[in-house]
């Protein structure tokens, strides 16, 4: 439990230096107070998930540890997974650039729903992991996993990357830019063609997975996909 709990925190760390090397250093500057709360915000969020599957879930905390283009086991898989990568890392260079070079003026309200927004798409995720103790982070089955129906995957199929979704539009809004908008581009794209990968996997790998998505018409937005 302890290497579990070291290896989840010293991952957390690792990307919290990441990203904020990555604001700051694009920003040209620590005066970036827009930058300095949303990684409050995402510390605070991420370390409570952290600690909760600690204490409730240590096996999902080891299947989710278990992340990265190198964890996958399709090709297509880790390409998506290290394109996807790169866009989000560009979602924050993008919208630190912004700052320096002023090209948005976000009004600090909006700037306050893009933190209410990561918060809440980090919240989203806390209760499918609540809801589904098999929410690896690549794409497999367990054993001895069934499929889940219930909660947020009673709304949409993938509601775990639903959460996902509307914390990344909330990113570049709480660090005041609207240019950063822009990383949503490739970052939607890649996550479609991961949907579409994993449905397919699912779908032949997971009984009564047809079932349920014949039950639950929408993948990621409800009336719209």
């Amino acid at each position: 439990m302890a290497k579990l709990t070291a290896r989840a925190f010293g991952g957390l760390l690792s990307l919290l230096v990441v990203l904020a090397a990555s604001l700051f250093i694009a920003a040209g500057t620590l005066a970036y107070w827009q930058a300095w709360v949303f990684l409050l915000v995402f510390t605070v969020s991420v370390v409570a998930i952290t600690v909760y599957l600690i204490r409730n879930d240590p096996p999902l905390l080891e299947r989710r540890v278990n992340a990265g283009p190198g964890a996958e086991q399709q090709t297509g898989q880790k390409i998506i997974q290290s394109v996807a990568a790169v866009a989000f890392l560009g979602l924050f260079v993008i919208s630190a650039l912004d700052h320096r070079l002023a090209w948005s003026l976000v009004p600090i309200p909006l700037v306050a729903l893009g933190d209410v927004l990561v918060a809440a798409g980090l919240f989203v995720v806390f209760r499918v992991f609540k809801e589904n103790t098999y929410t690896a982070a690549i794409i497999e089955v367990g054993v001895g996993q069934r499929v889940v129906s219930t909660g947020p995957y009673a709304v949409v199929r993938h509601p775990m990357y639903a959460g996902a979704l509307v914390m990344l539009v909330g990113v570049p809004l709480a660090l005041g830019s609207w240019w950063g908008l822009l990383a949503m581009v490739p970052i939607s794209a890649v996550l479609v063609g991961r949907i579409i990968g994993e449905e397919d996997f699912l779908t032949k790998s997971l009984a009564g997975y047809v079932e349920y998505r014949n039950s639950v018409r929408y993948r990621l937005i409800p009336r719209i996909w």
